[in-house]
C-alpha cells in the first residue's frame, strides 16, 4: 500500500479548492537556511507568507521580520492562520510536529525533507488536511541572499495527491523551479542521489586536498587550483552526459597512469588508494558504456586495478 493510501485520506473534505498562489497565506515551522531562502523567494513571487514558528523563538522572530506583515507564534498560530504550512523543522521532528499541532480541514501541509516520508504527516491527514512533500533539491547556506539566488532553476520534487499536487507544482513555477513528481516509495533513493552530487563531492575533495597538502600545499591553493576544473567538469557533464562526457585517464584506457597514480597514493594512505581503486571501476564501466573503451582497453585497466599497488 502506498503512503497516501495510509494517510487518511478518508478524513479529507469532499472538495478543496487550492487558493490561488497570490491569495494563498502561508506558513512556516521551523526557520532555518531552507525555511528562509524559501520563505524570501515565496513573498518575492508574490506569495503572501504571514506565520513562522520555530523551537528558537529569536528565529522565528528574526525569519518574520523580514517579511512584510509576517508574525512569529507558535505551531497553533501558523496552523489556525494558514492555508498552507511548510514544515521545514529538522527531519527528525516532523512526526512529532504532526502529531502535536491541532490540524483543520480546509488547509495544505508539506514537509521540505528529502528523505522523510509523506507518511510522517499522517495525524494532519487525519484531521482533514491534505498532505505531501516539497523538497528542493539545493543545498542552502548560511548567507540568505546566496540561498535566495540559487533557487531558480532547481528541481523541486513534489509528493502529493490532487489538488494539492497542481497548487504545489504551481508554487514552483512561480519561484523559477522545475517540478518533479516524485512517486510514493523513491523518497530516501532521490534523496541519496543528491548526496552523489553535493555531500559526496565535498568528500572526494577532501582527498584531494590531502594529496596537496603532502607536498606542503594548504587547503586554499589546493581549493583555487581545483575548484576551476570541477567548474569545466560540470560544464562538460551538462553538455555531453555524464558517461560521454568523462576525463581522465580511465577514460582513455591509460592503465601506465592509473598505475602510477595507485602506487602515489597508496605511499600516502592504503584506504585513499582502495577508494580511488573502486572509483576507477566504476568510470571502466562508464567509458564501456560511452564507447570510448574497447575491451582489450578496459581489460588493461581492470589488470592494473587487480594487481599489488606495490612501489
Amino acid at each position: 500500500m502506498d503512503e497516501s493510501k495510509k494517510s487518511g485520506e478518508s478524513a479529507r473534505p469532499a472538495a478543496w479548492t487550492p487558493p490561488e498562489p497570490s491569495a494563498l497565506r502561508v506558513g512556516f515551522i521551523g526557520a532555518g537556511r531552507l525555511a528562509r531562502a524559501l520563505s524570501l523567494a515565496l513573498q518575492a513571487a508574490g506569495v503572501p507568507v504571514v506565520r513562522v514558528a520555530s523551537r528558537s523563538a529569536a528565529s522565528a522572530r528574526a525569519l518574520a521580520e523580514s517579511l512584510p506583515d509576517c508574525r512569529p507564534g507558535d505551531p497553533a498560530d501558523v496552523a489556525r492562520d494558514c492555508d498552507l504550512v511548510f514544515l521545514t523543522s529538522p527531519d527528525a521532528l516532523i512526526a512529532g510536529i504532526a502529531r502535536a499541532v491541532p490540524w483543520r480541514p480546509g488547509q495544505a501541509v508539506a514537509h521540505c525533507s528529502g528523505a522523510t516520508p509523506v507518511a510522517a504527516l499522517r495525524p494532519a491527514a487525519e484531521a482533514g488536511a491534505l498532505i505531501g512533500g516539497f523538497h528542493p533539491m539545493q543545498a542552502f547556506g548560511a548567507d540568505p541572499g546566496a540561498a535566495l539566488a540559487s533557487l531558480p532553476g532547481c528541481t523541486v520534487a513534489i509528493e502529493a495527491e490532487p489538488p494539492l499536487d497542481a497548487l504545489l507544482h504551481a508554487l514552483a513555477r512561480r519561484l523559477g523551479c522545475v517540478g518533479l513528481n516524485l512517486p510514493p516509495g523513491a523518497r530516501v533513493r532521490y534523496h541519496a542521489s543528491g548526496g552523489y552530487a553535493s555531500q559526496h563531492v565535498h568528500a572526494l575533495l577532501a582527498e584531494a586536498v590531502r594529496l596537496w597538502q603532502s607536498w606542503g600545499a594548504t587547503e586554499r591553493q589546493a581549493l583555487d587550483a581545483l575548484l576551476p576544473l570541477l567548474r569545466g567538469t560540470v560544464e562538460s557533464l551538462a553538455r555531453s552526459g555524464v558517461a560521454a562526457g568523462m576525463p581522465g585517464p580511465v577514460s582513455r584506457g591509460d592503465a601506465g597512469t592509473v598505475r602510477l597514480h595507485r602506487q602515489a597514493l597508496q605511499a600516502v594512505d592504503p584506504e585513499m588508494r582502495d577508494l580511488y581503486d573502486r572509483l576507477c571501476r566504476r568510470g571502466v564501466a562508464l567509458a564501456r558504456q560511452a564507447g570510448r573503451l574497447d575491451a582489450a582497453a578496459a581489460e588493461g585497466v581492470e589488470r592494473v586495478l587487480d594487481a599489488p599497488p606495490g612501489p
